[in-house]
C-alpha cells in the first residue's frame, strides 16, 4: 500500500468537519422532527423561490430519486407543494406552503446555535478568514456555482 497522510490533506479535514456538522445539525433538529436534508430543501426554496425538483436535486446534489422521498415526507407535514409546471407537464415544480413558516423559524435558532458552537473560541476575524479560504477552495476547484446565498431574515411568502 502507499501510504498517504490524511492528517495533511485539506480534503480529509474539510469532509470529516462537514460530515460531523451535518451530524450534529440532525442531532439540534430531532426535536422538530425535521432532517438536514429537509432543512436543506426548505432552506433553498426559502431563498431562490420555486424550483423544479430536477433544479432542487441539482442544488441538493443527490439524484432526483433521492430527493423524491426526501418531498414526500416534507408535502405530507404540509410544508411544500408539488404542482406541475404549466409550460412542461413532465416537470414538477416545488413551492413552500404557509404551514413551512413556524419549522423555518424553528430551523434558523437551531442554525444560529450550531454555527455559535462550531465556531466556539474563534474569533470573528477568524471565522471570515476561513469563510474566505472555504471560497477559494471551491473556485480553486471550478465550482462556479457556489451560491452566496443572503442572511436567514426572510420570510416564507406563501
Amino acid at each position: 500500500m502507499i501510504p498517504y497522510d490524511f492528517e495533511a490533506s485539506v480534503g480529509y479535514w474539510i469532509t470529516i468537519t462537514a460530515h460531523r456538522y451535518q451530524q450534529r445539525l440532525n442531532e439540534v433538529l430531532a426535536p422538530y422532527d425535521i432532517t438536514f436534508r429537509q432543512f436543506q430543501v426548505l432552506g433553498w426554496l426559502v431563498y431562490e423561490g420555486e424550483l423544479s425538483q430536477n433544479e432542487l436535486a441539482e442544488r441538493l446534489m443527490i439524484e432526483p430519486p433521492t430527493l423524491a422521498g426526501i418531498l414526500d415526507r416534507i408535502q405530507r407535514d404540509g410544508w411544500i407543494e408539488r404542482r406541475p409546471c404549466p409550460s412542461d407537464r413532465r416537470r414538477r415544480i416545488v413551492c413552500l406552503t404557509a404551514a413551512a413558516q413556524p419549522i423555518w423559524r424553528q430551523v434558523v435558532d437551531c442554525l444560529r446555535a450550531i454555527r455559535s458552537e462550531a465556531a466556539g473560541d474563534m474569533t470573528d476575524e477568524e471565522v471570515a478568514t476561513l469563510i474566505s479560504l472555504l471560497r477559494r477552495i471551491q473556485k480553486n476547484l471550478g465550482n462556479q456555482a457556489a451560491t452566496v446565498l443572503p442572511a436567514a431574515t426572510m420570510e416564507i411568502q406563501a
